[in-house]
């Protein structure tokens, strides 16, 4: 199955120039949608993670039900304040400024 066919191409956005690729059209589709966890699954069990960390929202999207198939934990990582009790901040720049993720 080729998995690139199940991936849309959206011209000029958020910004023109900037050609994105909108993943929610491999999620929509249940076959390509589980060979794509597969292909995953292959490619890192030899990794042999503890566990594995998914950047919201999309990494939520990847890491959780890759996380499943390895055996390994899953860490949501979110913007600073969206997650309660102790969290360790990273710091990252942005194209004018920094933002922080927990």
């Amino acid at each position: 199955m080729d998995l690139k066919q199940h991936i849309r191409h959206v011209p000029d956005y958020p910004k023109p120039g900037i050609l994105f690729y909108d993943i929610s059209t491999l999620l929509a589709h249940g076959q390509a949608w589980t060979e794509t966890v597969r292909q995953l699954t292959r490619a890192a069990i030899d990794l042999k993670p503890d566990v594995l960390v998914g950047i919201e929202s999309r990494g939520f999207l990847v890491a959780a039900p890759l996380a499943t198939q390895l055996g390994c934990g899953f860490v949501m990582v979110r913007k600073k304040g969206k997650l309660p009790g102790a969290t360790i901040q990273h710091d990252y720049a942005l194209e004018y400024g920094t933002d922080t993720v927990e």
